[in-house]
């Protein structure tokens, strides 16, 4: 089956199979989406949400993130992986967008990854969800099926998530993201995949290979 065939086909199959699939990650404004992305890393959805549910309550600003105190905001989300880190990049971030941009999100890929603790992945994410700009978010789940259907046979996100760009059409770059982490949820799990309840068994070469 040639790529592009193989490429029309996986993504007719999960937007038929995922067509409502949407950001998990719970926020109201700009800088909460930001906020929650940074602490997703390594972190499930659900863990982070429990967590920004009160979160957003006690800090309801970004001036109140970036006059946070460090201790007790380390301890407000002690809980979650990789927590002290977040907590120092988290309030950076905030004090540069309120210094930098006017506390004014901004769009542009290159502004976004100056921000501290933003690379790619979470600027693609607040692009998409925020702006409606079409980009790809290339995470574990993606980095994972795209190896698994063909589509990619790098390690680097960014490769492919240039890899990506380039043989999806432009309307299919947001919604593959949510697509394929609600498969990856479901039914492509990394440590027990369901290979035999999978959509996209039929494209998949490691499944084909067993």
């Amino acid at each position: 089956m040639r790529k592009e065939e193989r490429v029309e086909r996986v993504l007719n199959v999960i937007d038929e199979m995922f067509p409502d699939a949407k950001c998990e990650l719970k926020h109201k404004n700009p800088w909460q989406l930001l906020i929650a992305v940074m602490m997703s890393a390594q972190t499930t959805d659900k863990s982070v949400n429990a967590i920004t549910e009160h979160l957003f309550q006690k800090y309801q600003s970004v001036d109140d993130f970036a006059n946070a105190d460090l201790k007790e905001w380390e301890n407000d989300i002690r809980k979650i992986g990789l927590y002290r880190n977040k907590a120092k990049n988290i309030i950076l971030a905030c004090r540069m967008l309120l210094e930098k941009y006017n506390g004014v999100m901004p769009s542009d890929i290159n502004e976004l990854t100056k921000i501290p603790g933003v690379g790619r992945k979470t600027a693609n994410v607040v692009r998409s969800h925020i702006f409606n700009l079409p980009s790809i978010v290339v995470d574990t789940h993606v980095k994972r099926i795209s190896k698994k259907v063909g589509f990619t046979e790098s390690d680097d996100p960014v490769k492919i998530e240039f890899e990506l760009m380039e043989i999806f059409p432009k309307e299919h770059w947001i919604r593959y993201n949510t697509q394929v982490i609600a498969h990856g949820r479901k039914i492509c799990k990394a440590r027990k995949p369901e290979c035999e309840a999978c959509c996209l068994r039929d494209y998949c070469d490691e499944y084909l290979s067993m």
